[in-house]
């Protein structure tokens, strides 16, 4: 079997929904151009890590890389958060384990197969973690396109998939890009409480709900922001939760890891404006929503506890 075959044949036996494989040629096209403009408007806010320069060209982070292996995992479970104002809205995405520590430990094993498939093979492989721009190399790999919400959407899970990458020095035969199936569809752009996407797949970090609940370290959400969480206080699912692709095409995963602590489905925000330090140690280690410290949580809560 040619190797292609048999690293994405790996890749699915390792518990990999999808997998692709794109060419890393000359990286200097309409995708290095759109993160230049995003840039420049100040889109990503203080996630001055974005303006890395490594994220517009590949081949500057390996450069001995001919191919990409771009894998996807669905993380989607039907439990359903409870209705009622007293409840914190957690996304989807940190229900479960870290998606990175999941990803990683299978990248591995992957990276270290391919090595094995003869001499002077060299890997590296990221899930979220480097300076790489996963979406656009899903796109390219034939996984799912970027949609008009900045995320990516798989014809099989929807966009409840978390991404990864196997860069490598074997030349490997690639999938054919994936072409875009938003249409005239407008779900998340109209549902979207802050405004934040711009224009189809742009998004303003500085009116994003995800960004200020997990990333901004500010003592107080900006007032424009707190009075529109509706109840999210880590993340945001809205544009998700809306997407006609996710309500016809969701389904469960089967990746234990990502079924979800049940606390995070429910806390209300009682429990969140006073959560300790120490509590929150209990429910966030070992979570990728450990990102976001006790006092963001704390103030999150608040801001909807007050309003």
């Amino acid at each position: 079997m040619e190797i292609s075959l048999q690293i994405k044949q790996k890749a699915l036996e390792l518990g990999f929904h999808k997998v692709g494989i794109a060419v890393i040629a000359d990286d200097s096209g309409s995708d290095r151009r759109g993160l230049l403009s995003w840039l420049a408007q100040g889109y990503h806010a203080d996630m001055t890590w974005m303006e890395n320069p490594k994220r517009q060209d590949v081949r500057l982070v390996m450069p001995e890389a001919r191919s990409l292996i771009s894998v996807a995992m669905n993380y989607y479970t039907n439990h359903a958060r409870p209705q009622g104002p007293q409840y914190a809205r957690i996304s989807r995405y940190g229900w479960g384990r870290d998606y990175h520590k999941v990803l990683h430990q299978r990248l591995k094993t992957l990276a270290t197969w391919i090595e094995a498939q003869g001499d002077n093979i060299q890997t590296r492989y990221y899930a979220d973690t480097g300076p790489v721009q996963d979406k656009v190399w899903a796109q390219r790999a034939g996984i799912g396109w970027i949609a008009k919400n900045g995320n990516l959407i798989t014809r099989e899970y929807g966009s409840w998939v978390f991404l990864g990458e196997v860069l490598t020095n074997l030349p490997l035969i690639p999938d054919r890009p994936h072409t875009a199936h938003c249409g005239t569809c407008t779900r998340c752009i109209d549902a979207c409480p802050t405004q934040a996407i711009r224009q189809p797949a742009v998004i303003d970090s500085n009116r994003c709900i995800a960004y200020h609940t997990i990333e901004n370290r500010a003592a107080e959400l900006p007032a424009a922001i707190a009075a529109h969480l509706h109840g999210w206080v880590a993340g945001c699912d809205i544009c998700q939760d809306v997407c006609p692709w996710n309500q016809r095409f969701a389904k469960p995963t089967d990746i234990a890891e990502f079924q979800p602590d049940p606390w995070k489905v429910s806390p209300t925000l009682a429990e969140l404006a006073d959560l300790s330090d120490e509590e929150h140690t209990r429910h966030f280690t070992g979570s990728a929503l450990k990102r976001i410290k006790p006092w963001m949580l704390r103030r999150n809560a608040r801001a909807l506890w007050q309003s």
